[in-house]
């Protein structure tokens, strides 16, 4: 079990099952996401797409050249591209349960650090962003960190979104990747609270 300490209106802890951590699980979502995350619109024209005339240059026999077609064989600058890529759709399927899986470890790897704070209320009134920073200095954030901001709070992230050190999300939005590439994650306590009880 680990212990995750809440901060807020209601100051108290949280007793997470989280399972050990293994590193090719968690590989394997990031790259499940990545892949998702890809635009798949890279696109080249072929020898029958470009726009080149489609003249042979000379005779095929007698000039003691090369045998050549027109000018849009890819051998020629100008021509088309020989198995460029086209529009195609990267993403592939990874289990449920993988996933909440890799979701579980991440958060356990900020855990172990002690690099995650259960927020349950900023008690911010507005969303400006020194309102934010005050709130981030009283509670250790000092920008020396990336921070994962995961709230339901809209004044917290509309307060936080202009700060290059934090990437504020919606609760919905908690993922592994986000939460590997930076190094602190304050999370609402509520969206922590799922994972009480036995870990799979």
């Amino acid at each position: 079990m680990a212990t995750v300490k809440i901060i807020g209106a209601k100051p108290g802890s949280l007793e997470l099952a989280l399972p050990d951590i293994n590193p090719s699980v968690l590989f394997d979502v990031v790259q499940w996401q990545l892949a998702k995350r890809r635009a798949g619109t890279a696109s080249t024209q072929t020898r029958a797409t470009v726009s080149r005339t489609g003249k042979k240059l000379y005779s095929q026999k007698g000039t003691g050249n090369a045998r050549h077609g027109d000018r849009a064989s890819p051998i020629y600058v100008g021509g088309g591209a020989a198995f460029g890529p086209k529009p195609r759709n990267y993403d592939y399927a990874l289990p449920k349960k993988v996933r909440a899986l890799g979701l579980k470890m991440a958060i356990a790897d900020r855990v172990s650090e002690g690099n995650v704070h259960a927020v349950d209320g900023f008690g911010l009134t507005d969303g400006k962003t020194k309102s934010f920073i005050a709130w981030a200095k009283a509670n250790g954030l000092d920008g020396s960190q990336r921070v994962f901001l995961v709230t339901n709070d809209d004044n917290a992230r509309r307060g936080a979104r202009n700060l290059p050190w934090v990437t504020p999300v919606k609760a919905a939005g908690l993922n592994v990747y986000d939460i590997l590439r930076h190094e602190v994650l304050v999370v609402d306590a509520s969206a922590l609270e799922v994972y009480k009880g036995g870990a799979e």
